[in-house]
């Protein structure tokens, strides 16, 4: 059975959610957040040196990052392609494979650079916040752009992709950055309405 070390609120919730869609068993080790700092506390480096989540065990592999364990469960445990374009699609899957790793790539740093300035009393160095306040508006407008009026990123089914992104979309919207894109806030609603994700929240005790 896969085993997930899975921090509260954060990006762990969207492996859940894909476990959940996949309908896989599965264990949580749930560890909380550092009361002051918000940060993962020591007991998270027993599972992973670097105290950071998702990280799964499945067997005798262990697998950290989000765009890696959910290439390993699509690979491994999605045998009908649900939730990826089949490998004989050259273009569709090239495309596929730039979202997949796109959350954790060009999207994440700006709203992390957002989230660490917020903990951090004023004023803010001009140059790191200057980057944020450009860059976090053309990470958002570029999403919206692509997902235009599909119901998800990739078209009208739900793919592997779509859960990292819902991750970024969390976090903007817990930032104060995602109203002036109703377009995303739509489609955010839309993957958290799913049934999976409301079963994820509740195991996860989100």
């Amino acid at each position: 059975m896969i085993l997930v070390h899975h921090l509260r609120i954060g990006r762990s919730l969207f492996t859940v959610w894909l476990l959940e869609e996949l309908g896989l068993e599965y264990e949580l080790k749930i560890y909380l957040r550092h009361p002051k700092t918000g940060r993962a506390q020591e007991d998270l480096r027993q599972a992973h040196p670097l105290g950071k989540s998702p990280v799964i065990e499945d067997g005798d592999l262990m697998l950290s990052e989000s765009g890696a364990i959910t290439s390993h469960l699509l690979d491994n445990y999605d045998p009908d392609g649900t939730f990826a374009p089949p490998a004989s699609d050259r273009n569709a899957r090239a495309i596929y494979g730039q979202w997949l790793h796109y959350s954790e790539g060009s999207a994440f740093a700006p709203l992390l650079l957002k989230l660490i300035l917020a903990r951090e009393a004023k004023p803010h160095p001009p140059m790191v916040s200057g980057f944020a306040a450009q860059e976090v508006p053309l990470q958002l407008g570029y999403i919206q752009d692509f997902l235009d009026d599909k119901p998800y990123i990739l078209g009208d089914k739900l793919q592997g992709p779509d859960f990292g992104i819902g991750f970024i979309l969390q976090l903007a919207q817990r930032l104060g950055e995602l109203a002036p894109y109703p377009a995303l806030e739509a489609y955010l609603a839309r993957m958290t309405a799913r049934p999976a994700f409301q079963r994820a929240r509740e195991r996860a005790g989100e």
